[in-house]
This record gives C-alpha cells, sequence and structure tokens, in this order.
C-alpha cells in the first residue's frame, strides 16, 4: 500500500487542502486485478472543520473491501464556495491524470460524503456537467463525473425548518443570500446525477431526516437509482458506528446503525459490476 499527501489547491484554498491516498499495491504478475475502482471520502464538519472520523477510518474499510482510497480534507471557512468543489474536482482530475500507474479504473471513481462532506460530494454530483466547472479546472466535463455517490446523513436542503443553515453560512459567507437557492441540491437533481446511496438516522436532531428524503425523492423523479435507509434511532455524526469510531466521551456508537456501511458494500459492489 502506498500512502501519500498530493496538495489539491486553487487560489482561494487553504494551505492544508490536499488529498490523503491510500494507494493498494496490484501487481499485475502476482494477482488477477488489473484496475481497481476508487473511493474518494469527503469528511463533514459543517464546512467549519473537517471529522478524522468520517475520514481515514472509512478509508481503511474500503480498503478491505479491495478499493484504493483518498480522503480530501477540502478547504473550510475562511474560504468559501467554490473552493471545496474546486478542489473535489481537482482530486478527480489527478486521479485520472494518474491512473495507469495507481492502477484506478476511471469508470468507477465512486464519491463518499458525510454531513457536510455529503453536501460537497452531492454538489459535484449534481454540477459536474456545468461548463464553468470544467473550464476552471481546465478537464472535459466527463472527467468529473462520478459513477456514484454515497451520502451519510448528508446537508442536502436550505430549507428553513429542516436545512442545516450554519452549514450554508460557513460555504456562501457574503454570497449567502445570492446562493442560497442555488446551493439546495434537492433542486438541482437531474437524469445526470450518479446513482446515489443514502442513509441517516429519524433522530438526528442536527441535520433533519428530511435532508435524506428530499434527495431521494428528486433522485426518484428524475429517474436516477437511488438506495436510502432510515434508522429509527441515533444521533448525527455516527461515522461507522461502530467502536473504532467511539469519541473519547464514549458516544458514536449505535449497534442498529452499523449495518449501513454492509448495505453500502452491496451496492458498491452492484454498481461496480454494473459498469463493467
Amino acid at each position: 500500500m502506498r500512502y501519500m499527501e498530493i496538495p489539491v489547491r486553487t487560489d482561494c484554498s487553504q494551505p492544508y487542502a490536499r488529498l490523503e491516498t491510500y494507494i493498494l499495491d496490484t501487481p499485475a504478475d502476482k494477482i488477477r486485478i488489473a484496475r481497481r475502482p476508487m473511493v474518494i471520502i469527503c469528511p463533514g464538519g459543517g464546512y467549519e472543520k473537517l471529522s478524522y472520523r468520517e475520514g481515514e477510518p472509512l478509508a481503511i474499510h474500503f480498503m478491505n473491501q479491495g478499493y484504493h482510497a483518498c480522503v480530501l480534507r477540502y478547504s473550510v471557512v475562511p474560504s468559501r464556495y467554490p473552493a471545496a468543489l474546486l478542489e473535489l474536482g481537482m482530486a478527480m482530475k489527478l486521479i485520472h491524470e494518474h491512473a495507469q500507474d495507481w492502477h484506478v479504473d476511471t469508470d468507477k471513481i465512486i464519491l463518499h460524503g458525510a454531513s457536510a462532506g455529503g453536501h460537497l460530494v452531492a454538489s459535484l454530483g449534481v454540477f459536474w456537467h456545468q461548463k464553468w466547472l470544467g473550464e476552471m479546472l481546465k478537464v472535459a466535463p466527463e472527467t468529473l463525473r462520478p459513477a456514484g455517490l454515497m451520502l451519510s446523513y448528508p446537508v442536502i436542503t436550505s430549507d428553513a425548518v429542516t436545512g442545516h443553515l450554519p452549514s450554508f453560512s460557513n460555504l456562501l459567507g457574503d454570497r449567502y443570500e445570492e446562493k442560497l437557492e442555488e446551493m439546495s441540491l434537492e433542486k438541482q437533481v437531474t437524469g445526470e446525477t450518479p446513482p446515489c446511496f443514502l442513509w441517516h438516522t429519524a433522530t438526528d436532531d442536527a441535520v433533519p431526516v428530511e435532508n435524506s428524503l428530499l434527495m431521494a425523492m428528486a433522485l426518484r423523479k428524475a429517474g436516477v437509482p437511488v438506495e436510502l435507509h432510515v434508522f429509527p434511532d441515533g444521533e448525527h455524526g455516527l461515522s461507522l458506528a461502530s467502536k473504532l469510531v467511539e469519541r473519547v466521551d464514549g458516544s458514536g456508537v449505535q449497534e442498529e446503525c452499523q449495518q449501513w456501511i454492509g448495505l453500502a458494500d452491496a451496492w458498491l459492489s452492484r454498481l461496480c459490476k454494473g459498469a463493467q
């Protein structure tokens, strides 16, 4: 396994913006696998900070399933939109550029995002084909299209009642009023949005479950394949929901929610087979 930290910075990025890559060894003379899917992981943190629990532990899990993985440490406040989105696009571009050396199947680059990281991932999912994004990154739109999206308790809607408005405030800053409607991603879904896996808890009191419900309904209306799981109990920010990510104060573990990652693995396996 090769671990590397690669800068992904624009003029509006923070100095720490980087892609932490976990590239599995793929010796052609030893195993049958020639190229592997890649999972890009975007941790949450309300566009104010970046969660460890929603980054490396998930990368290690996906590596154990046979996928390359990377964690995007994207810019948060004081950087504003579209800094993080451009950095995610740069990560996609970087993976395409290194696909041969890293043995990546570029038709199977999947994104995972939790909470505000879910908003970032879903943003690329709905905006990948926009002309301005490709022009700024100097890539063809197809390079920016993920094969699929995995969203854990994502921030989606900017609705005044069910939206997590602090995330939008951190993301947009002085452009809050100008961009708030556009950043309500359930309104931006089209038939070009990639297939999506979502999970949430009904008792999430930080990012209400309506965020995932609205996204799932928008995907369904657009004819995009979607899988949604809602668990009856559990706080926000569970990550894997297991002892592996238990917080120092003992929180962050919810036994019945631990099955989400197995469901995501099964969805991911089907998605990758379908992309062959």
